[in-house]
């Protein structure tokens, strides 16, 4: 019998890390990490060049319905995204997309779409992949699932080093207001928002660093395997470390 792909699936809100994590992750477990959300900068990418209304629901359902968009893995185990047969590199990391990706988000066609090739993608060999609704929306029954969070200012000043590291000049002040901007959005869209449920493990990640929360999984994951999850999430060593 063949073997089903493993198929590992973080969520969580903006700014918690959820990229750092998943390529660490996908490292240890040998598997191609697909870091979602650069899908949906993506789009957001493609609507701003074209000058198109990310936030007009007509206009970007003709524009996922022509999109040339492509997942390739690279060398190191990450997957790439590919725009119009480039990859779209530090393209996709100014403020201006991360605002127009939140707006293009929320479009169920444009989710629909993402969704079908992320599915393609993870089904040919498994994978890491990282956004806000793998383990709700797009495989629902991987029992491999994890739910990060951490505090609006934890998360607030990561953003904000980020930047700065990249320089750009947004405040904290700034940084932080957006994030909050885009927590009520994700949330509260209406296709697909941004939730937890029982079958996550949730972690607090406000006060771990990227290899504490690695090994938490893998000893989750481990566990799960065996089919022992109700163990998985009793151990003090690997459940979650506290609620926000």
């Amino acid at each position: 019998m063949t073997k089903a792909p493993v198929i590992v699936a973080i969520d969580g809100p903006s700014g918690v890390g959820k990229s750092t994590v998943a390529k660490q992750l996908a490292k240890r477990l040998r598997l191609p990490m697909l870091n979602t959300g650069a899908m949906y900068r993506a789009v957001a990418l493609q609507a701003l060049e074209d000058g198109s209304d990310p936030g007009d629901r007509r206009a970007m359902r003709r524009l996922v319905r022509e999109i040339d968009l492509e997942l390739r893995t690279d060398g190191d185990g990450g997957v790439e995204v590919w725009l119009r047969g480039e990859p779209v590199g530090q393209r996709i990391r100014t403020p201006e997309v991360s605002r127009a990706a939140s707006l293009v988000s929320a479009h169920p066609s444009v989710r629909r779409r993402m969704v079908e090739l992320q599915r393609v993608f993870a089904r040919r060999g498994g994978a890491v992949l990282e956004g806000r609704d793998i383990g709700t929306v797009v495989f629902p029954d991987t029992p491999f699932k994890f739910f990060l969070d951490a505090r609006v200012e934890v998360r607030a000043e990561r953003r904000h080093r980020e930047l700065v590291a990249a320089g750009r000049g947004s405040t904290l002040e700034e940084v932080t207001k957006d994030l909050e901007e885009r927590d009520r959005r994700d949330a509260g869209r209406e296709d697909s928002p941004l939730v937890r449920d029982e079958s996550h493990f949730e972690i607090d990640a406000s006060d771990l660093l990227p290899a504490e929360i690695v090994e938490r999984m893998v000893g989750m994951i481990r566990r799960a395997q065996e089919g022992d999850r109700e163990d998985a999430a009793g151990d003090p060593e690997l459940a979650e470390v506290a609620d926000d």
